[in-house]
């Protein structure tokens, strides 16, 4: 099972990046995107069920990221707008199933780390 995220970097605030977390030797109902910054617990960001593409978002990011998915090729990304610099983390791909995706998904990438400037 990998998970492996990219797309992180530097950029400033009221921009954009694009989050891209390919996945192998996997098959869940669902996937998502988490974020942690030092000292405080990982949250949840967004999710994406796999069959009906039914989405779901953190308040903090609804209506400025948008989670979407490629089944063809396992792909699940994040296009993150308006980034402001409390966005700052590393943000965490996850796999698991629909109803747990959001509190304990099986499987973790890596990490990729966001920093927004001000």
């Amino acid at each position: 099972v990998q998970l492996v995220e990219s797309g992180g970097g530097l950029v400033q605030a009221g921009g954009s990046l694009r989050l891209s977390c390919a996945a192998s030797g996997v098959s869940t109902s669902a996937m998502g995107w988490f974020r942690q910054v030092p000292g405080k617990e990982r949250e949840f960001v967004a999710a994406i069920r796999q069959i009906g593409g039914n989405t779901y978002y953190a308040g903090s990011v609804k209506g400025r990221f948008t989670i979407s998915r490629d089944n063809a090729k396992n792909t699940v990304y994040l296009q993150m707008n308006s980034l402001k610099p409390e966005d700052t983390a590393v943000y965490y791909c996850a796999a698991g199933s629909v109803s747990m995706i959001a509190t304990s998904p099986v499987f973790w990438g890596q990490g990729t780390q966001v920093t927004v400037s001000s």
